[in-house]
């Protein structure tokens, strides 16, 4: 049987902006493109970006913003029932992400199955 399967988390990534904003709307847009991606290779079927916020400020002058993006990834798998197709799409998603090289990951949720 066909689940989906979905996982919250929070990852983090660094880069130069001109101010909290554009920082936070850069890394939105790098965390999408990655997405994006992944979705485009089949490796998973669904994403969204939930949230994004400074993590770290600069310290001095032409330092880089730490962001702090929270997000949830979907994938389909095949499994007996949901408790198995749970441990799948944890495991899937787990190796997508790693795949797309996400910095600092951290879920917030347990991976939740539903018949697709």
């Amino acid at each position: 049987m066909e689940f989906a399967v979905s996982r919250a988390g929070t990852t983090r990534i660094t880069l130069h902006g001109g101010s909290d904003t554009t920082a936070c709307d850069d890394a939105t847009d790098q965390l999408a493109e990655n997405l994006e991606r992944l979705a485009a290779e089949g490796t998973i079927s669904d994403w969204e970006i939930d949230d994004a916020d400074v993590y770290e400020h600069p310290t001095a002058p032409f330092d880089p913003y730490t962001i702090a993006l929270e997000f949830s990834v979907t994938v389909v798998v095949d499994a007996e029932d949901a408790d198995a197709a749970a441990e799948r799409g944890a495991g899937a998603i787990d190796d997508a992400l790693e795949t797309a090289e996400f910095d600092a990951v951290s879920y917030t949720s347990s991976a939740a199955a539903s018949v697709a």
